[in-house]
């Protein structure tokens, strides 16, 4: 049974979304801002993170960015009353993998939930299936209906990060940091320039997929009818 940590200031939010996990099949713990959930982490092992924006002593931006650095692997879903874009854009290049406005329906935070922690489990497999295309981790070899198709290291890694997590908006900023580095010393048109690579590599006709640009923000990847 996957574990799931709710981090608000608000002690009848986390009542409620603590209810609704439960009652949908999860556990549920609970921290009342970002310094106490950086230290109940480690003991509770949560498999997913739904956290506030606007808490005292840690908002949930300066958490998410905690987050992403110590626990890469922790899917994270804001839930907050902030519901501009700015703060949404601010959000995501915080490191969260979604986005969900108070006042919320419990079905769709379940729902988003669940998807999260599908596409953290396909991640961790090492292999993506997508429209006709598998990208394996293990052998860094991509087959298009049978058919293998050799691509540079940087393009396999930005398209198995873009792949694993369908349907989910990147910042520039987050795809830079998580295939080049903290330390890239390049700049955004490099990103631009092996999108555009993968998007000849990879025509939507043929690989059942395509990779939109979300103005203002980044990429994502889409599936194809």
């Amino acid at each position: 049974m996957s574990k799931i940590m709710i981090v608000d200031d608000d002690p009848n939010i986390r009542e409620l979304v603590c209810v609704l996990l439960k009652n949908g099949g999860f556990e549920a713990c609970e921290a009342g801002d970002g310094r106490e959930a950086l230290r109940i982490i480690t003991s509770e092992n949560p498999d997913l993170a739904v956290i506030d924006l606007m808490m005292p002593n840690m908002d949930g931006y300066e958490l998410c960015r905690n987050l992403r650095r110590y626990y890469e692997n922790l899917p994270v879903l804001m839930l907050t009353a902030k519901g501009e874009l700015p703060a949404k854009i601010k959000g995501f290049e915080a490191g969260a993998d979604d986005y969900l406005t108070k006042p919320f329906e419990g079905d769709e935070l379940l729902l988003r939930v669940k998807a999260l922690l599908r596409r953290y489990k396909i991640e961790a497999s090492q292999v993506i299936r997508i429209g006709g295309v598998t990208i394996d981790r293990n052998s860094y070899t991509v087959t298009i209906g049978g058919a293998g198709a050799d691509i540079p290291h940087k393009e396999f890694e930005l398209l198995f990060k873009l792949a694993g997590f369908s349907g989910r908006t990147f910042s520039r900023e987050r795809l830079i940091e998580d295939v080049w580095g903290y330390d890239f010393d390049g700049n955004e048109r490099t990103l631009d320039v092996h999108i555009g690579r993968l998007r000849e590599r990879f025509p939507p006709e043929t690989s059942g997929f395509k990779i939109v640009t979300v103005r203002g923000l980044g990429y994502r990847l889409e599936v194809t009818p």
